[in-house]
């Protein structure tokens, strides 16, 4: 293939082919180890329970850095607040259905199953608890 000589782009075939390849790579790594893993939206958000959502994918950089992240807010937060992740590579379905369009993407709901706050991104985790403080979960 050739660039385009202002750009250096090889087209967007190419790059379409390139991510394609690099889904099915990562789909045979298999999961990080130690994370709060889930594909069934069905719980999402727990009714009557502050709940935040990552969409994200196993093998995806800033996925794999929240990882241990979530493990501890999970536990931390056990009987506060659902903290759930979601692998959007395994699973598109709800990638489409909270129209995602980066990852990872963080979307908190109130108790209610309102949705109140999203962030596309590395979340940290004091971010990650100032938003839960600022619903009320401490």
């Amino acid at each position: 293939m050739t660039a385009c000589p202002r750009c250096y782009n090889v087209g967007r075939a190419a790059a379409g082919i390139a991510l394609a390849l690099l889904a099915v790579v990562a789909s045979w790594a298999g999961p990080a180890a130690g994370t709060a893993r889930s594909q069934d939206l069905s719980h999402a958000p727990v009714k009557g329970m502050v709940t935040m959502i990552d969409l994200g994918a196993d093998q995806c950089v800033p996925c794999k850095m929240m990882a241990p992240i979530l493990e501890k807010l999970k536990k931390a937060y056990e009987g506060k607040a659902a903290i759930i992740f979601i692998d959007v590579w395994k699973n598109s379905d709800p990638a489409r259905q909270y129209g995602i369009r980066a990852i990872p993407t963080q979307i908190f709901f109130d108790a209610g199953g309102r949705e109140v706050h999203r962030h596309v991104g590395f979340m940290s985790e004091k971010d990650i608890v100032g938003q839960l403080a600022k619903m009320g979960v401490n």
